[in-house]
């Protein structure tokens, strides 16, 4: 047996569960499911499985559904379980509960009534992707899934043109396609991107380029499984030496060294790393 199980206080336990490998499943997460009053699953079959698969017994405790569909009554019998003292466990199909995946609502109910909320952290698709990716690491933003129309979608891109972060989205296999065409066009052929394809399972495949070679590539090309686009920082790109000398100047007049770098960095939309042995240098010159 690879958990313990102990009683655990009243309250709500969001736990992450694998998004692939089954081995991803942390120890704590398992001690929590085997220790729960009650167990709530986007996918009860798929929370079954797991728990087989790793030797946790439900001993009778109920395992119920709780999905995007899941009205304000089922918010409401699990806030009144959790308030009567029973500890609740919910975990996603695969991944960190609430991250473009159920959650949210039944949080924030729980909070509102006093109730302790505590995670589990663990398998997360947008870490997963980003630490594989070979892109900036010091800043991202995760935007989840685009909108399916064309003119949302495209709106919604134009919108992050400069944003100075690696961006990370999710993508149906079916639309990953479209979705790099509408990427190239709006945010130019030579940005760099990576697509992520069944992370941590059998055929895990990274594809890295630019997104003109990546729209390309995935035009034509029928893919399956889950899919993390991941798209290099935007702002400037081509900055004089002399301007990134000038600003950090300017920026340690009234700042740290670090701080400065991380201010100037951002406005410039140049990676942190870069712009602080920048000052370093600046630092021993003078």
């Amino acid at each position: 047996m690879n958990f313990i199980s102990k009683p655990l206080s009243a309250g709500l336990y969001f736990v992450a569960t694998p998004i692939g490998s089954a081995r991803d499943m942390t120890l704590r997460g398992l001690d929590i499911l085997a220790s729960a009053d009650l167990i709530a699953a986007e996918d009860t079959r798929t929370a079954r499985k797991l728990m087989e698969i790793h030797g946790v017994p439900l001993n009778g405790r109920k395992v119920v559904a709780f999905h995007d569909h899941s009205g304000e009554g089922a918010v409401a019998r699990l806030v009144a379980d959790m308030k009567a003292g029973k500890s609740v466990a919910y975990v996603s199909e695969a991944g960190t509960p609430l991250v473009a995946d159920p959650g949210y609502e039944l949080g924030r109910a729980a909070i509102a009534e006093g109730i302790a909320v505590t995670s589990a952290p663990g398998a997360s698709a947008v870490l997963a992707a980003l630490t594989v990716s070979g892109l900036a690491t010091d800043r991202f933003a995760f935007v989840g899934f685009l909108p399916a129309g064309k003119k949302q979608r495209e709106t919604e891109i134009a919108a992050l043109r400069d944003v100075p972060f690696t961006l990370i989205f999710y993508e149906s296999p079916k639309r990953v396609g479209e979705m790099l065409g509408n990427l190239r066009e709006i945010l130019g052929d030579e940005r760099e991107a990576v697509v992520c394809r069944e992370l941590t399972k059998k055929f895990e495949e990274v594809t890295r380029g630019s997104l003109g070679e990546l729209a390309d590539k995935f035009q034509e090309r029928s893919v399956k499984g889950e899919i993390v686009v991941l798209v290099g920082r935007g702002g400037a790109v081509d900055v004089a030496d002399d301007d990134v000398s000038a600003a950090l100047r300017e920026a340690m007049k009234t700042m740290r060294v670090k701080d400065a770098a991380t201010v100037v960095a951002g406005a410039l939309g140049l990676p942190r790393r870069q712009v602080y042995q920048k000052a370093l240098d600046m630092g021993d010159d003078e």
